[in-house]
Formats: C-alpha cells, structure tokens, sequence
C-alpha cells in the first residue's frame, strides 16, 4: 500500500513557470505546514537473497539449473570458493572467515545455502588486505605461476654518430656574424663561398654555380623564400641581391644598408635583412622601394634574424648580446631579452607551441635560453660549455639540435622540455658556423671554417611519411660542393 499525502490547506505554493509543472512531492516545505514526500518502498521480487543467505519470501521456491550454477559462481567469486563448491555441499568455515564471536554464527543446513545467525554477524567485514593478481578479481580460474604479458618498452630512438655525407666547400668562411648555408623547400642547398654562390640539388647531387659578386665583395648571407624559387644573397657591400633560381636570373638589386649584411629572414613577400650598421629592414619584394621599413633597437652588428611560424612576430640577436622581438607593424622593440652575456646569433621559433622561443649565446654565455614571447617569461637556461653558433626545432617531433664552437665544435641534439641530450655528435674540426634543415625535417646539414659540409640524419619521419628522404644512403661518398 502506497500513501499519498497532500500538503495542509495553509501551505502556499511556489509560483509555476510556464510550460513547467513542479511535482507536488518535491515542493518546498512551507512555514506553515510539513509537506511529506512519498514513501520509497522497493520491490524485492527480483532479489536474490539467496546469493548472501539472507531470507526472504521465496528462499523456497526451487530454480532451473542455469540460475543456480550462476549463483554459485557469483558466491565463489564474492565470498571466496568454499561458499561455491557445488549445489548441494557447504565447507566449515576457518576463523578468517568466522564473525568476532569467533564463530560465523550457527551453521545450519538449508538446502544450499549457510543462514547466519542475526544480528551479531555482518556479511561483510573488514579484514587485512592480501595482495593478490588482478587475475583474483575475475571469477574464471587463472594460473598465477603463468608470466603476465607486458606491453613491450619502446627503445630510445638511435641517432647515427657519423655523418652519411660530407661535401668539400672550398673558401667557406670561417665568421661567426655570417649565414651562408640555406635549405629551400624544393630540397636545393645555396651555399656562399667566397663572393660565389653555389645551388647543390639534393635529389641529383647536382652543383650549379648561381651568381658571381665580384673580385671586390662577398657573399655575407643567403636566404630561400617560403616557396624556394627566390633566394636572397646578403653582400659585404650592404647590397642586397634576389635571384629567380630555376633561371638562375638576378631580379632585382636593393640598397639601405651601410655595412655587409649579414642575417635574413623571410615573411611570406617581406625580406627582412640585419646589418653590421646596427639596422634592420623591411622589403616588401612586390614594391618598388629598396625598403618599406627601418627597425633600430641594436646597439651591434645584427646577427640573427628569425621570423615566427605564422609571421607575426620578429626575432633578432646582435653582438651588444640582446634578444629583442617585433611584431608587424611596430619600429620598437615589443620585448627586450638581456640575460645573455655574449652575441646571440642562434634563433629558433618553436613550431609546436605558439610563442615559445629558443636563443643560445656566444663564447662568453654558452647558454641556450627559452622565452614565452606570450606571456613575456623567461622559462629555463641550460649551460651547453660551447659556443652556441645556430639552434633548430624540429617540426616532426619536440626537439632540437644546437651547433656549437669554443671549444668542442660538437652538435646536440635536445629533447624538449626536458633538455635531456638524445645525441652528441662530432667531426668538425671548426667551430660549427651554419645549419639547415631539409624539408622533410629529418636531415640537417652542418658547415664550418673546416671547408666541409655533413649531412646527419637527426630527427624521425614525420607520423604521416613512411618513405625516406630523397637524400638516403644512395648520396654517401665524398664530394666537391665546386
């Protein structure tokens, strides 16, 4: 029987929304009356009061065979075997499982099941946990002696300690200030040696010679466009050249620099230069003037120069040992980074997290330093004990590889953040001035005052790419860049 009561006739009700009716049973109580809810009364035709020998009305009623074997089963896995042992049969109980008394109350046959003697006895109790296989847990008999398989533990990723390649590079210059090696995305390598620019095809180990400066200048940096058809050619005049590579035609030559030049980088159609005249430019490729901007902010020689991954933000280092960043739009510095203590040549814009951004320092420093342009922190420093010359985040994995000079001339592959060092590999016999990555992110090549330019295979495919790299094992050998 179910009662239902109503509220006194003094109870106010609350006021309705409409299109939505309060039941009655959940109203508030009122002040002036008790509003009682409907009683609960569950219905237990469907409990198994046999399964934890409690009684009940239909203890009696007798079940098909299927029922009692489940039940049987379910009492094992709860209670343990000696409560499942067959249809008919019980096993006396030991002290663990007996109540306080001592005893699990008086053991009384009934068929199937153990009747416990109420209320001094609880079915379930605490008792000290054993330790036991996750296989103890099921109600299916496992063998514990039998070894437990383990997904196997993935090997750390080797990197090969030698170069696959070596190209000779007569008269490549040993000057920390310059950056004469660049990769384009259609896998060319420019290198500038002397006052001679030199395209190698990666795919053919073909060497065309670009462009020839003259007997009185110098080729100070070169630079690919996004799209690796245009290279820019930095000279020790201050001039600054653009070439259509697959023509091997110069297009235009651009003035605005005093002193050589030495850094470039490239935003979409903008080419930005840094000077030893303590400048930095922008040139809008499509307009006609030599520059549309001057950014003044270094009180030395600019030496590198990166633009982030989605073009908003400038980096550039110098030798007065600063870090500055620039947005688009803005001829002053939007951030000022002085921890280092020497020139910071070595930029690289994480393409992973948006604003994080890597610089090492020169001989003096030694230090690879890391900065959240988005929130202006300074995050971490290791101490490298070299020359940082160049630093390069990997765009298939969380990584990065620094080159380095005094004293060890060693290069360092990274994993980031935790600046553990995957590799540490050696062969040059001069500081390691330049480094670029090959477009499919698994190769870098390393130059130096050595006259020698590797090629090391350092980072993993990307997840997407199962096919090797162009530049495989059929280029090893030794050759000449000219």
């Amino acid at each position: 029987h179910m009662d239902e009561t109503t509220t006194s006739s003094s109870s106010i009700d609350p006021p309705r929304t409409p299109g939505l009716e309060t039941p009655r049973s959940y109203r508030p109580v009122s002040k002036s009356g008790t509003i009682y809810s409907d009683r609960f009364i569950p219905c237990r035709s469907s409990s198994n009061f046999a399964l934890f020998n409690l009684p009940s009305a239909n203890a009696g009623a007798s079940s098909d065979d299927s029922h009692s074997a489940y039940s049987h089963l379910l009492k094992s896995a709860l209670f343990g075997p000696e409560f499942g042992i067959g249809a008919t049969g019980f096993q006396p109980l030991t002290p663990d499982n007996s109540c306080s008394g001592g005893r699990f109350g008086s053991r009384e046959s009934d068929g199937n099941f153990l009747r416990p003697t109420p209320p001094n006895c609880n079915i379930f109790k605490f008792k000290t946990e054993k330790r036991k296989s996750f296989h103890s847990l099921s109600p299916f008999v496992f063998d514990d002696h039998l070894p437990v398989p383990h997904s196997p533990v993935k090997a750390p990723r080797k990197v090969p300690r030698s170069p696959y390649k070596v190209l000779d590079a007569p008269a490549l210059q040993d000057d920390f200030y310059l950056n004469l090696v660049d990769w384009s995305s259609h896998n060319v390598l420019a290198v500038g040696l002397g006052n001679c620019v030199y395209l190698w095809h990666a795919s053919s180990s073909k060497v065309v010679k670009l462009c020839d400066l003259g007997a009185d200048d110098s080729v100070c940096s070169v630079g690919w466009s996004h799209r690796g058809t245009h290279l820019a050619v930095g000279s020790s005049n201050g001039k600054l050249q653009l070439w259509d590579a697959s023509h091997c035609k110069r297009i235009r030559s651009m003035e605005g620099h005093r002193l050589r030049v030495g850094a470039l980088a490239w935003s979409s159609s903008v080419l930005s230069s840094g000077s030893r005249d303590k400048c930095i430019l922008h040139r809008d490729i499509r307009a006609h003037d030599d520059y549309v901007s001057k950014l003044n902010g270094h009180k030395s020689e600019v030496c590198g120069l990166k633009w982030s991954y989605d073009n908003r933000e400038l980096a550039s280092g110098g030798n007065d040992n600063r870090l500055l960043v620039w947005n688009q739009h803005s001829n002053q510095p939007l951030l000022k980074y002085c921890e280092h203590t020497a020139a910071v040549k070595a930029i690289s814009w994480s393409p992973h997290l948006h604003g994080l951004l890597a610089s090492g320092g020169g001989t003096a420093d030694r230090c690879i330093r890391f900065w959240n342009t988005a929130t202006n922190s300074h995050l971490s420093c290791i101490d490298t004990g070299s020359q940082v010359c160049n630093l390069a985040w990997s765009k298939n994995v969380n990584e990065l590889v620094s080159t380095h000079g005094y004293s060890q001339n060693q290069i360092i592959v990274w994993r980031y953040p935790t600046m553990s060092k995957l590799a540490t590999l050696t062969g040059h016999t001069y500081r390691v001035l330049y480094l670029a990555t090959s477009p499919d992110g698994q190769t870098i090549v390393t130059g130096a005052g050595d006259e020698t330019l590797r090629f090391w295979n350092v980072f993993p495919s990307p997840k997407s790419q199962n096919t090797e790299s162009e530049i495989g094992a059929s280029s090893l050998g030794r050759s000449r860049i000219r």
